[in-house]
């Protein structure tokens, strides 16, 4: 599946130290998973997770979620042997935490042929968001909004306003060179009310899905990052009225009382082939 067309509706983090919670993600409905070696390893037991998600990786069983592995920071006395260990692992890709510039991108580009994604979770990450969209072995963002909101000094709002000039510039960014954005988690897993309400949030920012911290949270990303069965069809009139005008000379259609241009027939083509692409998940 290309990737520019690969949904990533939900990207559920997965500490890499539990064997079992690494078993069952092979049947959950998450279009793709993020190993966790960072934040979600104890530091006694990094060098044992580092194995035991090799072995995972290498046992295979996820289909077509994507596979992503955060590793720890270069800086850090494990990350060079978690990009080592993880290269011809089944790794499809490795995130790097607290990335601040292009420059931590190209370190680990350096390391490793595997796609780098960014996590974007520090102020000068923001500052730099440009840069780093623009490097060629960078595939993706994910937001890391805890740690923003801890080195910016931000409170914890539902509306999330004192994180949106940060997560519209990483957004812009990296639309600019057409690499995938990811949303932050959001901490309260029990709140299915919360959640939507921030996933909605995300999408009509443009986020391309949501990271998650429960299986619990897969239903609600997935059902809002999904067109919506009424988006699919007028999609669908749009471009068939806008086709329709086009063959008679004309290039300007309108449906439900509303223009149709070309623009939106780009933006109508986009929506059936996400809605295309989720499906062959299945």
């Amino acid at each position: 599946m290309e990737a520019a067309l690969r949904p990533y509706r939900s990207l559920l983090y997965i500490p890499g130290s539990r064997e079992r919670a690494l078993e069952k993600a092979r049947d959950l409905a998450a279009d793709g998973i993020i190993f966790d070696l960072e934040d979600a390893v104890a530091p006694d037991v990094k060098v044992e997770a580092r194995a035991t998600l090799k072995a995972a990786l290498a046992a295979g069983g996820y289909g077509a979620r994507a596979r992503i592995v955060r590793i720890n920071g270069l800086e850090t006395e494990w990350g060079r042997d978690d990009v080592a260990a993880l290269n011809g692992s089944g790794a499809e890709a490795l995130l790097l935490p607290k990335v601040n510039s292009a420059a931590d991108i190209e370190t680990l580009a350096g390391l490793s042929d595997l796609p780098i994604w960014a996590m974007m979770e520090t102020p000068l990450a923001i500052f730099n968001a440009a840069e780093i969209a623009a490097h060629p072995r960078l595939e993706g963002f994910v937001a890391g909004t805890n740690d923003l909101a801890k080195d910016v000094g931000c409170r914890t709002r539902s509306d999330r306003l004192p994180m949106q000039m940060a997560l519209q510039t990483m957004l812009l960014a990296a639309r600019a060179y057409g690499k995938v954005c990811i949303d932050g988690v959001y901490n309260q897993f029990k709140d299915d009310e919360g959640l939507r309400a921030e996933c909605e949030q995300g999408r009509d920012l443009g986020m391309d899905g949501k990271t998650l911290i429960h299986p619990a949270q897969l239903a609600i990303a997935n059902a809002v990052f999904a067109p919506a069965e009424a988006e699919v069809d007028l999609a669908r009139r749009q471009i068939a009225a806008y086709e329709e005008c086009v063959a008679a000379g004309q290039a300007v259609a309108v449906v439900d009382g509303k223009i149709v241009e070309n623009l939106h027939v780009e933006t109508a083509r986009k929506t059936l082939a996400r809605a295309e692409a989720i499906a062959a998940m299945g």
